[in-house]
């Protein structure tokens, strides 16, 4: 029998502007506006010994932290590949801050629930 494959999620929150100025002109979002976002870390993996599991949960948890944590009250655009501050760059961004410490890294979703949009990534 092989090894069943888990995946574990963990979800942090952040607060932050934006503008999409390359938007059509009469879209709402050209303009300097905010958000609140949530952003969910997948690691997928067969649980490791001697805990059994696929990764500790806390330091997966610190780590998505602390990323939000670099976005949390800011200007998307003024932050080092968020020019274009879509949700699809939002996920990219996370994604090649967890990969290298997360290598089951294997889904991010990004989304602003307060307006039910999200955006989910496949992490290869």
């Amino acid at each position: 029998m092989t090894q069943p494959v888990f995946e574990i999620t963990k979800a942090a929150t952040f607060d932050a502007a934006h503008y999409l100025p390359e938007g059509p002109e009469h879209r709402p979002y050209r303009n300097l506006h905010g958000h609140s976002f949530q952003v969910q870390a997948t690691v997928s993996g067969v649980p490791a010994e001697p805990v059994g599991w696929v990764v500790d949960l806390a330091d997966l948890d610190a780590q998505l932290k602390a990323v939000a944590a670099e976005l949390d009250h800011g200007l998307l655009n003024e932050k080092p590949g968020l020019d274009r501050p879509t949700l699809e760059h939002i996920c990219l961004y996370f994604a090649e801050r967890l990969k290298p410490k997360f290598p089951g890294l294997s889904r991010i979703v990004v989304s602003r629930p307060t307006i039910g949009e999200s955006c989910a990534m496949t992490v290869a």
